[in-house]
Formats: C-alpha cells, structure tokens, sequence
C-alpha cells in the first residue's frame, strides 16, 4: 500500500513539473505586469517601485524552488486520504470539474481565513502582505512555507476528487488571482457581488483598521458576504498597503521567517507551558503578558505611515533587475528540467537562485557586504558558463549578463562608497 500511495505522488509531482498551469501562465504575467507599467506611465500613477517589485518577485522565485519539496508530504497525505476514505466515486465529467473548482475555493477561502487569523499560519501568508505597493508583482510575492495548508483541503479527498484534478483547480484558482493585484481596475458592479475583484480585493492587502482581515476569497467573494469577512472598498478610506509590524527588508528570505522569528522569540521568553503554545495557535497578534510587558512592541501610527524606502541609484535598479531575470531563468531551467536532473543538481541550482535572491536583496538595502557577494555570484556564473562549453542561448546569455553586471558593479563601487552602506 505504501509503494502504491508513493507512486501515485511522484505521478502527481512529475506531472505537476509538465503540466503546471503556472509555469505556462508565467510569460502571461509577465506581459501583464508589462502592460500595467505602461499604464503606469501614461496615468503618471506611482503604483511602482524597482526596489519593492523586485523582492516581490524574488519571493514568488523562492516559492517555486521550494514547492517541490513543500508539496510532496501534503499530497501523499491527500493521496492516501483519496486511495483509502473517498466516500464517493466521481465520473470525469464537466460538471465535476465545475464542482471541483466551486469546492476548492470553498476550502481555500476558510485556509485563506486562518491564515489571518492563527498565529501559525500567519507566519507563512504574512509574506504575500508584507509588500507596501499593490501592484502585478504583489500578485507574485508568494509564501515558500507554508506546510500545513493542506489540511483544509482534505475533505475534498473524501468528497473523491482526484489528485491530478485537485492539482489542476488549484492552479486555475491561483492564477485568477493574479489579475486582482492592480489599482488601475475600478469597481466592476454586479461583478463584486459574485467574484473577488480588484477593488474587494484591495481591501484584503490594506492594514487600516476598517479593511483589516476582510475578504478572503479566491474567486469567489459570496464565502465573504456569507461568513461575515466581507468590506467594500470606500472612497472616504484609502488603502494603506503593508502589515502592522512593516517588514523593513528587500530579503526575500527575511520576509519568508520573520514571523516565524517573533513565534520563536514570545514562545521561548513566557513563563507558562501553556502559553509557549498558545503562542504558536492563539490568534494571531495575541502575546503573553509577561512577553508584552518585558518585550514590547512598537505600535504603528497608520497616520504616520512611511514606506521603507531606502534610496538606490540607477546603476543599482539596473544591475538588480538584471540579476533578477537572470535569477528568474536559471529558476525556470530548473522548474522545466527538473525531471532530467540529479538530486543532487537540483539541490545545488536550487540553493544558488535562493542565494541570489538574498544576495540582490542585500544590495537594495546597501548592506556593506553586498557588493562583495555580488561580485563572487557574477564570477561564479561566468566561470561555470564558461565551462559549460554549450552553443546555447542560455549560456550566452549568462555570459553576456554577467559580463554587463560585472561592470555595473565597478560602476556601483565607484560612486557609492562602501562607508555609506549600511551594516
């Protein structure tokens, strides 16, 4: 039985590497994002910053090269769940798909909600919020966490809906998420009332008290009206984007365990057993007494609010967003070859893109030892291009690219000197 459940998970894996709906979306969002700068441009809106789009999609990287790994355990539960307690046997119909897809939001909506509103579960979504922009590239900055998740999806096992079709849902419902992330949509009238939108979803990324943990839904915003989560978005009240406790950090990395950091800090520093726990399943914000007496933290005066913003010149945007498609298309080369790769491979591409991230990071933030590990990342992909000895456009574009940032960096160096970075 346990050889027949690992089987049908590594079918499922090797399919979602083949068949991933978001892998094939990915050049959709990009021309998206694309077309959302040039409204950007011609509306003069200022929806958009190089430093903030960049973690955010540093972040969506990092997502990916961990979902195989986050995803095994979770669908091998679901798999045995389907294989062993399925109440019912459901033909491969439309309908069923229809069904599948209503019910997975359905799920998703009460996961979306105690990712709000559970300490433990905030701590992987808070990523997603952390962004104070709201924007395409918000859409993208996705949690690599994120483990026990599934568990709210296991009632569609005994309802008897198929892996494959559950991998699929789930993709179609991730990806209509993607087109909600802009302020360039109004509102869309009867629309709202049905289906999560720009404007009801704005609501859900602002940390003001009256919009603060509303709308949850993925696609459909009815489980909002239904459970009592639901706000419109109001003229009078414009969104603030962020969270309470403000991330200050281009690290994607960072923005994946900072949460999970203050969990560990509360947990370890209160006295009582009991609240060690608490801590970690109580509702989210919720801190011990003696925890908040001794280790207290700042309030946020949203009628003070700044973005963390610290400057960077133009050689800087450029050499970042540079590394990032660089980044971005050794992520992919692995996403799509992963298949055809050792463990071992895989490993050690998906470790440098996870380096990479951290490491462009570093330097949006002028951390002084920035410059230094750029420069060893830069020499390190033109070395093993280089050896690769391979007529590939990829390899020429590795080359060229590290060539270009090589001298962005000398030019960076120049006129930014290091006692200026920040420690």
């Amino acid at each position: 039985m346990c050889c027949k459940i690992l089987v049908r998970c590594f079918h499922v894996c090797y399919h979602l590497g083949v068949m991933n709906i978001i892998l094939y979306a990915i050049p959709v969002f990009f021309l998206l994002i694309g077309v959302e700068l040039l409204a950007e441009k011609l509306r003069g809106s200022n929806y958009y910053r190089v430093n903030d789009a960049i973690t955010s999609l540093s972040a969506g990287v990092l997502s990916r090269m961990f979902d195989l790994v986050k995803n095994l355990i979770p669908f091998t539960l679901y798999i045995l769940f389907y294989e062993n307690l399925a109440l019912f046997t459901l033909p491969d119909s439309v309908w069923v798909w229809i069904f599948a897809f209503v019910a997975y939001d359905f799920c998703y909506y009460w996961n979306h909600r105690f990712g709000h509103e559970v300490s433990i579960f905030w701590a992987s979504h808070v990523v997603h919020h952390s962004s104070e922009d709201y924007n395409l590239t918000t859409a993208l900055r996705q949690s690599s966490s994120g483990f026990l998740s599934f568990i709210f999806y296991l009632p569609l096992a005994l309802l008897g809906i198929e892996p494959l079709l559950l991998v699929s849902v789930a993709a179609l419902n991730l990806v209509y998420q993607f087109w909600v992330h802009t302020q360039h949509i109004p509102k869309l009238g009867v629309f709202e009332w049905v289906f999560v939108t720009p404007s009801n979803h704005r609501v859900h990324h602002a940390q003001n008290s009256l919009y603060l943990d509303r709308n949850y839904g993925g696609v459909f915003i009815v489980w909002d009206r239904m459970f009592g989560s639901f706000q419109e978005e109001l003229d009078e009240e414009k969104p603030i984007y962020g969270v309470r406790k403000a991330l200050k950090s281009w690290n994607p990395l960072w923005a994946n365990i900072q949460v999970y950091s203050q969990l560990c800090k509360d947990s370890y520093h209160t006295a009582r057993w009991r609240d060690k726990i608490k801590v970690w399943f109580g509702r989210t914000g919720w801190r011990p007494e003696d925890v908040t007496l001794n280790y207290p933290l700042v309030r946020v005066d949203l009628s003070k609010f700044k973005r963390f913003d610290p400057p960077v010149d133009t050689a800087t945007k450029i050499y970042c967003l540079l590394q990032y498609t660089v980044t971005a298309a050794i992520g992919v080369v692995l996403m799509i070859n992963a298949a055809n790769m050792t463990l071992i491979d895989q490993i050690g591409v998906a470790l440098g893109v996870i380096y990479s991230c951290v490491s462009i990071g570093w330097l949006l933030e002028r951390k002084s030892t920035a410059i230094f590990s750029e420069l060893f990342k830069c020499l390190l992909i033109l070395v093993l291009a280089s050896k690769l000895m391979l007529a590939t456009p990829l390899t020429y574009f590795l080359i060229g690219s590290s060539v270009i940032s090589l001298l962005l960096l000398i030019q960076i160096h120049t006129k930014t000197k290091l006692p200026k970075y920040l420690n």
